[in-house]
């Protein structure tokens, strides 16, 4: 897998005249020279349906006289650059109004991604319908007419569908369609037949050949998901409906699955489909280098134009971003994370209910990770079937209720001298009414009151002690062998028609009800959804808390720093250069229009300090790519190191030697 992809979309209505006329291969090649690109996915089908080659599995756009994709792979070929190639799998707009039976259909027999037929927009079919052999045959067309590099099919994934295929298959098998559980288990296994079919059409023309099944998410826990493709493809557009939280999340998980992997960004202000939109070339430097800092290569969404032409803003756009990336690639190559906590994710744990487009991070999981990324504390993010000896401190979010299996693998990971920092309902039988792993504490019910209050017996960094205001549900519990960290009160009332109080609710009672915080020998506890709380409200109260919590328990470790909140900090070791890489990055995004998140000046920081307990002995210590020593400092026992960047812009990559 290269560095430096572009995923060039072409969705292309029929119509639209003059389909390709102004192609050129010499302005093609121009654009990926411009653009420093080493990588491009071109277009087969499209989601209104048409293919862009002659065809006898499909039907070519009615506005195209000659084969587009052969001239895009054979241009890009010529200048060896890759190229994976595009199918539409999930949406065919031009089939959609031929055979409306073949679209799935929610359990009021309507359609998606529209729900009807007279708005503007796509119909989503059904895999289990007679579409599958079609879009079989259009595979196997071009796998065998066209040398591309591997391919590309979008808009998959596990569905609900209640079309009258899929109901009549589950009374066939004794199934109720109205069993939601029955439904979704259908679905498991046609999304299952579908990337098997996929496969073995495949590997009957060219055995091996890469393939990519895109849902916009890679599902934290769904191990047997991924593993249907050969590598995976990080789909999160920042401004498109992903957010800034949500890379780090799925990087940090997809890391741990022995996979290649790359990050997709979108060079559009907005999303897809964004025909004029540019985000700011800054922007672009950031979520490139983003995914450096996380391991994965690097790929940018684009549209051709319908007339063929490559739009030269766009790939000055795309240089000024990867031409960065070219320089930095020698250090970004087979390195493995170096992480001190694990992030047991809340969507692992539920893993087999459908993909939720509109909730890809999850409040728990993307307030846990914000914690940490702004903590500067160094973690992976970890599912069931993940090593949890190889961390000092495994988190449970708000949500994670133990099962035999797990209460079997945490008292092993306990017994072995690791620790738990859980919150909420977390470390609660299946059941939950009692707590399935020791903590310290007795569960005694939920907490009836919402929001009440935390009073820490520690000092917060930046606030003075108080009862500080929780949002988020809580649970009342009783000390057995731990020690109270921080105690919770009550308001007076819940506030009720008949009893409030003041504009949004009732002041503590400042009363003494029960511990909110304990520490135990196993780890520490805190009583609220704190995670979820920080996603929907960033109260530093919250934060400061469950640092204090987890610094407490990695009293060693590996990463100190002085990096200001908004800055990335990620450590990656690189064993086959006997190295490892400090990567810092720092931007802060600001909501623009309607809840954009836009970055644009890039600030620089000053004076960065850095310690890296290694238990190696640093031999030297450069900033790259510039390859500039960098003065450092070694401990008295040779095993930690540290170092001053005087000053950091956007991404600076710091490298070890041991």
């Amino acid at each position: 897998m290269r560095f430096r992809q572009v995923h060039l979309d072409f969705h292309t209505s029929e119509a639209i005249p003059n389909i390709g006329k102004h192609f050129s291969k010499q302005q093609f090649q121009e654009m990926l020279i411009q653009g420093y690109v080493d990588s491009i996915t071109v277009f087969s089908k499209c989601h209104h349906g048409w293919a862009y080659h002659p065809t006898e599995a499909n039907e070519i756009h009615p506005q195209l006289n000659f084969d587009l994709l052969g001239a895009m792979i054979e241009a890009a070929h010529e200048i060896d650059v890759k190229t994976p190639i595009y199918v539409s799998a999930g949406l065919d707009e031009k089939l959609a109004r031929r055979h409306p039976e073949w679209l799935i259909r929610d359990i009021n027999d309507n359609t998606n991604w529209q729900d009807g037929f007279m708005k503007p927009g796509y119909h989503q079919f059904c895999l289990n319908s007679p579409y599958l052999d079609l879009l079989v045959r259009q595979v196997e067309e071009v796998v065998r007419k066209y040398e591309g590099d591997g391919i590309f099919l979008d808009i998959v994934g596990v569905r609900q569908c209640y079309c009258h295929t899929c109901v009549r298959t589950l009374r066939d098998e004794g199934h109720d369609p109205r069993d939601s559980a029955a439904v979704v288990a259908l679905g498991e296994r046609v999304y299952a037949h579908y990337t098997k079919r996929i496969r073995d059409a495949i590997d009957a023309i060219k055995p091996g050949l890469p393939v990519f099944h895109n849902g916009g998410h890679i599902r934290r826990g769904r191990r047997d998901l991924s593993a249907m493709n050969t590598h995976l493809e990080l789909e999160s557009l920042p401004t498109g409906g992903w957010g800034y939280d949500h890379f780090p999340l799925s990087a940090r998980y997809a890391q741990g699955l022995g996979m290649d992997y790359l990050g997709m960004t979108g060079k559009f202000h907005t999303t897809w489909g964004e025909f004029g939109g540019y985000k700011h070339p800054n922007a672009l430097r950031y979520e490139t280098s983003l995914s450096l800092a996380n391991g994965a290569r690097c790929s940018i969404g684009d549209q051709l134009h319908p007339e063929g032409l490559m739009d030269p803003a766009t790939y000055v756009l795309i240089g000024k971003a990867y031409r960065e990336v070219e320089q930095k690639e020698a250090w970004c190559s087979d390195v493995q994370a170096v992480a001190d906590v694990a992030l047991l994710s809340v969507e692992a744990i539920g893993a087999s209910k459908e993909e939720k487009r509109e909730d890809r991070s999850g409040s728990a999981d993307a307030g846990a990770i914000r914690m940490l990324l702004e903590g500067k504390i160094l973690f992976d993010v970890v599912d069931l079937e993940s090593d949890y000896t190889r961390y000092k401190v495994l988190i449970l979010p708000d949500d994670i209720l133990v099962n035999s299996k797990l209460q079997t693998k945490l008292n092993a990971y306990l017994a072995q001298g690791g620790k738990i920092l859980a919150t909420g309902r977390s470390g609660l039988n299946e059941a939950g009414d009692a707590f399935a792993i020791d903590l310290g504490v007795v569960w005694e019910g939920p907490n009836p009151y919402k929001p009440d209050y935390f009073r820490p017996s520690f000092e917060l960094n930046n606030l003075s002690n108080a009862a500080f205001i929780f949002y988020a549900d809580g649970q009342r519990i009783r000390l057995t062998n731990g020690q109270e960290l921080g105690r919770r009160e009550y308001p007076y009332f819940n506030r009720e028609v008949f009893t409030f109080c003041s504009h949004q609710h009732t002041p503590s009672a400042q009363q003494h009800d029960g511990p909110g915080m304990v520490e135990s020998t196993n780890g520490i506890y805190l009583a609220w959804n704190v995670f979820s709380d920080y996603a929907t409200k960033g109260s530093l109260a919250l934060k400061e808390c469950m640092l204090f919590a987890l610094n407490r328990l990695l009293p060693n470790k590996t990463l100190i720093t002085n990096m200001p909140a908004q800055g990335i900090v990620t450590l990656m070791e690189q064993p086959a250069h006997h190295r490892y890489i400090n990567h810092l990055l720092y931007a802060s995004p600001v909501k623009r229009g309607n809840g954009v998140e836009v970055i644009e000046d890039i600030v620089p920081i000053y004076d960065t300090q850095i310690t890296l307990k290694l238990g190696k002995k640093a031999k030297q210590v450069y900033l790259a790519p510039q390859m500039e020593p960098l003065p450092f400092a070694v401990s008295e026992a040779g095993t930690d190191v540290s170092y001053n960047v005087p000053k950091l812009e956007c991404h600076q990559m710091i490298v070890i030697e041991v």
